[in-house]
This record gives C-alpha cells, sequence and structure tokens, in this order.
C-alpha cells in the first residue's frame, strides 16, 4: 500500500477533459427530513441500480442480495459489539464480519465469549483487548510525533487489526523506511513494507458526479486550473438548508482567511461559463477531528435539479437512494461512487485508521477514518461510500490516485494486498459539522433520507 494521497483532481482551466454525466432536470420543492431510526432499512434488491449490482458482482464476487444482507448484519454487529464493550470494556478485543458473512466477535476471556455465544455470535478468544491496542496506538503515534520529517515521511499509516491482536505499521520499502527503529515499548505492532508514495500526481478526470472549484472566479485571467472533486451526500440542517458533505481537501481556500469558494457545474466546451451549483461554507482536514470534510451549501438552481434527492450518483448518471447513516465495521461490505472510477466495491479491512493524507499541494495532514478495499481514483474525492444503502462515509484518500483505471491498478498492487481507499466515517462528520455551526447554517445536519415531496 502507497501513501494515501487526497484525489482532488487538479487541472488546467483551457482544457479539462470531463464526459460529464451529472443530469440538470427540474424537481419539485422540498421537505427536511426527520430523524432516523435507529437501525434504518435497507433497500432491496430490485431497488439497486443495474450499474451497482454489476460492481458487487464483479468486485466483491457476491450476489445483490447478499450485499445487502452482509451489510445489514455489520450494522447488527456494530450495535452489539458497541453495547458489549460498554459493559465488558476490558474482555471485548474487537468484532467483525468474517469471509463466510458471519459476524464475529473477539473477547479476551471464555466467560465474556460465553456471553457473545448466547447472543448467536461467533467468538474468537484473543491476547489483547481492543483498549490495550487502542493505547499502542497512541504510543505509536506519540512516537511519529517526535521524528524528524525526513523519517515520519517514510510512514504511510497505522490500522488496528482487530483479527490478528496487533497494530500494522505501514512503511515505506526505501532505506528510510528500513531504518526506522520502533520503540520497544510499543508491543503488538507489524510492520508491513509498502510502495513509497506521494508527491506529485497526474490525474485525469473521466465521469460520474462531478464539480469543480476554483481559489478565484473563473473568469479571472490570472486562474492557471481548476479543481476536480465528487459530490457526496445530500443533506439539510434544522433550517432547511440544502447541503452537501464533500470532501475537506476539495476547498481549494482551506486555510485561507476567507475559506469561501464557489462550486460549478464544468462546461467542458467553455470553463468560466459552468453552471454554479454552491458554495463552501466550512472544511476540515486533519486537525483535533481528524476529520476531512466539506460542506457545500447548494444554489437554488442545484436544489432544482435534483440534489436535494435523498441519492447519489454512480455509472452513466444512474443513482442510489440512501435510506439511513452507518458505522464502519471490519469485514462490512461497502460501495462508493466517485466522478472517475464511477460505481466500484470492496470491504472494510480496518475501521480505524491514522495516515498521513497528501493534498494536492504535497502537504501532509494526519487524519483518522476507515480503510476499505474499493477502487477510487483521482478526482474521486468527496464522493459518497455506502454499506448496502446506508451512508458510510466519504471518499478521502486512496493508494492509486495517479492510476488510469482501477484494472491497472488492481494489477498493479496485487503483489502489495490490492488498492486501499481512507474513508471518513459519515457519523462523526455530521456531529462535528452541528457541534461547530454554533446554532448556524449546519446546526442539526442530517443526510437526506426521504424523497423529495410532491
Amino acid at each position: 500500500m502507497r501513501k494515501l494521497v487526497a484525489r482532488r483532481a487538479a487541472v488546467k482551466a483551457a482544457s479539462i477533459g470531463i464526459a460529464a454525466t451529472v443530469l440538470l432536470a427540474p424537481v419539485l420543492a422540498t421537505t427536511p427530513a426527520s430523524a432516523e431510526p435507529s437501525e434504518p432499512a435497507q433497500l432491496t434488491v430490485e431497488n439497486l441500480p443495474a450499474e451497482l449490482a454489476q460492481a458487487i458482482e464483479r468486485d466483491l464476487k457476491i450476489s445483490p442480495a447478499e450485499y445487502l444482507e452482509r451489510a445489514a448484519k455489520a450494522q447488527l454487529l456494530s450495535t452489539y459489539a458497541r453495547d458489549f464493550r460498554a459493559a465488558q470494556p476490558d474482555t471485548y478485543a474487537g468484532a467483525w464480519i468474517g469471509p463466510d458473512g458471519k459476524p464475529v466477535v473477539a473477547v479476551t476471556s471464555p466467560d465474556a465469549a460465553k456471553i457473545a455465544a448466547a447472543a448467536g455470535y461467533q467468538t474468537r478468544l484473543a491476547p489483547v483487548s481492543a483498549a490495550k491496542l487502542e493505547t499502542s496506538l497512541t504510543q505509536v503515534n506519540q512516537w511519529i510525533g517526535t521524528l524528524p520529517v525526513s523519517l515520519s515521511d517514510a510512514i504511510n499509516s497505522v490500522a488496528i487489526d482487530f483479527l490478528n491482536s496487533q497494530l500494522v505499521l505501514s512503511v515505506a520499502n526505501t532505506t528510510v523506511g528500513h531504518a526506522l527503529n520502533l520503540p520497544t515499548l510499543i508491543a503488538n505492532v507489524k510492520v508491513v513494507l509498502s510502495p513509497g508514495g506521494g508527491g506529485p500526481v497526474e490525474r485525469r478526470p473521466m465521469g460520474g458526479d462531478t464539480y469543480i472549484s476554483a481559489p478565484k472566479a473563473l473568469n479571472d485571467t490570472s486562474l492557471e486550473g481548476v479543481d476536480v472533486c465528487s459530490f457526496g451526500f445530500n443533506s439539510t440542517d434544522a433550517a432547511g438548508n440544502a447541503l452537501n458533505i464533500s470532501a475537506g481537501h476539495c476547498n481549494p481556500n482551506l486555510g485561507k482567511a476567507d475559506e469561501k469558494a464557489t462550486v460549478y457545474y464544468p462546461n467542458v466546451k467553455d470553463i468560466p461559463n459552468s453552471v454554479e451549483l454552491g458554495t463552501f461554507v466550512s472544511a476540515k482536514v486533519g486537525g483535533d477531528s481528524g476529520l476531512d470534510y466539506s460542506v457545500i451549501q447548494l444554489t437554488d438552481r442545484a436544489v432544482r435539479s435534483g440534489m436535494d434527492q435523498p441519492s447519489v450518483r454512480g455509472a452513466n448518471g444512474t443513482t442510489l437512494t440512501i435510506t439511513g447513516t452507518a458505522e464502519p465495521i471490519t469485514g462490512a461490505p461497502i460501495c462508493k461512487s466517485g466522478q472517475s472510477s464511477t460505481f466500484t466495491c470492496g470491504f472494510v479491512v480496518a475501521d480505524r485508521v491514522e495516515t498521513q493524507l497528501y493534498t494536492a499541494d504535497g502537504v501532509s495532514r494526519i487524519v483518522r477514518g476507515f480503510a476499505s478495499s474499493a477502487c477510487t481514483l483521482g478526482g474521486d474525492s468527496g464522493g459518497a461510500i455506502v454499506s448496502g444503502t446506508l451512508a458510510l462515509g466519504i471518499t478521502s484518500g486512496s493508494n492509486v490516485a495517479d492510476a488510469p483505471n482501477c484494472n491497472e491498478a488492481n494489477t498493479a498492487l496485487a503483489p502489495y494486498g490490492g488498492t486501499a481507499t481512507l474513508g471518513i466515517p459519515i457519523r462523526p462528520i455530521l456531529a462535528d459539522i452541528d457541534a461547530s455551526a454554533g446554532g448556524g447554517l449546519g446546526s442539526g445536519i442530517s443526510i437526506r433520507t426521504r424523497p423529495v415531496a410532491g
């Protein structure tokens, strides 16, 4: 696995090659979404887009029905594991969906195993509790923080591997990477040598749900290029504002005094006259939250075009209806949409990952999320990740950001464990937006899960 790279595609303003499939069509007025049930329902197989069903069979090698079934099991397991850990904090050692689709709860004592088994779960005895693994994760990150940049740059990511009761430290297979000496006080750490990464990336956007943005007006003659990203989940706040959640690093004015930047639907023949769809009103990358997200306030035109609908776009403009939100759990099946690779699918391979995310300007920030095996390419940043038909997170980084297509990416990285995508979980994003809103725009935000009334 290479260092995860933020996949905001940067392209020249004078020549942008996008086969855009965002469909602009009139819609009726909207009504705010109400609170979700604690266990939102999945759609049935018949309601899945044909292109998504094909991606599930191609990438996951399971049927669409089994995809939905495993996704539902993963959320039931997530809820049980949360409650079990609260009652058994010293013996809980993780939970995941096994390769056979069965939920597993790991524990450190036979008595705890009996409790989980009585609830109908497969169990596994583990030598280390989840709490101790998380303590080790903190120690590793504290150690990384003491290293000079020339050394820490060789560390790709640190993930908790509950299946094997260890941390996995991904280190670049370079002279510097080989020279790293882990402190002996940190136990249960496995080091994996991976191809190096980071630095400039040449990207080619191809199609799907697309937006472009720039640090200044598109008709500004000093503008050298525009950024291409993907819309995530359509949302609404308590005041009924139409919003979309995307990736924070997609905001070209991130970190500036005025972080607002306009978001456009690209006019491929005349970029300066692209249609305005919204404005970045907030964005975060790293920091105390460790999240990578942005909030885009949509224009009336975007709303009339259908962007207040509870859906995400995939191949050939097809849409998937979102029915709720979900928690990442290892082994859960996921699929994602994005303007470059459209629908691709994979499994959650680690539900807690901390990694260096390289943005287009070469800056590295530490972000926290989950890792999946789904392929994502340059320009997919901000796109929606779902488990079943539930919103799971948004796309942040990838180890194949510079690949021309997923076929080549899968082939090239097969010896290193395949493609990997960093997702930012949606529930912490929603909580952080709400907490940061101060009662203003974004306060009470929720993912839209109900169709437009009328």
